[in-house]
């Protein structure tokens, strides 16, 4: 009752997994990625230990089709299982077992794999393939357009309840601490995909990758931003001729907002904040 997608992104050296289900909580169970080794879907009627022995064996340096049929022999109820895996070099491998409900199968292309069962038809692997391939959108973004090409197919043919997009690279997480650069989990909902879209634009604007050019608040701009401010209960020195003066007040707004992470130096102002001021005075 899932379809899934599998891939790495040689640009941006990241591993990623998207998937939605009929089935609540489904990224508690499929997605399983690590930046130093791959990414893991694992499916249908689910052997849950295929995300972490799987895992172990791509770091190990296994390819992705060994990781497949290391896992699927040893395992006497692998009829009823769907996997898919692709390994550090971004070679993929997919296996559907004989006993998963139709329909049920999988789309391998050149370092991603897609696979779904219980579908509305073959049509729903072809198309996120498809999409996802043609897609020139960033890393994260191509995995969930996958998702959308496969529901606007018909997706899982029981429906709609749950998505989850789970993203790896190296020290890409909050902070730079861990290699969890986006974990998403849309666990009960009439929409989940779209639903995961939106969590998504929410993650790009707290956590972001990289600032846009900065812009340099000149007097008129710091006074905009301090009438901005105060109209959200964030006052701070009236008449504010430079950023300086509104910087307590600005740091404070940013922190009930949780922008600190976009916060710049001196007399600079990411212009993604900025513009996110402006629409929540306006709001």
């Amino acid at each position: 009752m899932t379809f899934s997608i599998v891939a790495f992104d040689r640009e941006t050296q990241s591993f990623g997994v998207a998937v939605q289900s009929k089935f609540p909580a489904v990224g508690s169970a499929v997605p399983w990625v690590r930046a130093d080794s791959g990414a893991i879907a694992t499916q249908a009627w689910a052997n849950l230990s295929y995300g972490p022995d799987g895992l172990e064996l791509l770091r190990q340096g296994k390819s992705a089709q060994e990781v497949v049929d290391a896992l699927t022999a040893a395992d006497d109820g692998r009829e009823h299982r769907q996997l898919g895996v692709v390994d550090r070099s971004g070679g993929a491998a997919a296996y559907t077992g004989s006993s998963c409900m139709s329909w049920a199968g999988h789309r391998v292309g050149e370092g991603f794999t897609c696979q779904g069962n219980i579908l509305a038809g073959a049509a729903v692997v072809a198309a996120m393939a498809e999409a996802y391939a043609v897609s020139s959108e960033a890393f994260p973004e191509r995995l969930v357009a996958a998702l959308h090409a496969g529901q606007r197919e018909g997706g899982d043919s029981r429906g709609q309840q749950s998505a989850a997009l789970y993203v790896a690279r190296e020290k890409a997480s909050y902070g730079g601490w861990l290699d969890r650069f986006i974990d998403l989990r849309t666990d009960d909902h009439p929409a989940p995909i779209e639903e995961l879209s939106r969590l998504l634009e929410m993650h790009r604007l707290y956590f972001p990758p990289s600032i846009p050019e900065p812009l340099t608040v000149d007097a008129a701009l710091a006074g905009e931003i301090e009438t901005l401010l105060a109209k959200l209960g964030f006052a701070g020195e009236s008449g504010a001729c430079s950023l300086e003066d509104s910087r307590g007040a600005l740091e404070r707004w940013a922190a009930v907002e949780n922008l600190e992470e976009r916060m710049l130096p001196g007399e600079q102002i990411d212009p993604v904040v900025l513009d996110f001021l402006r629409k929540k005075a306006a709001s």
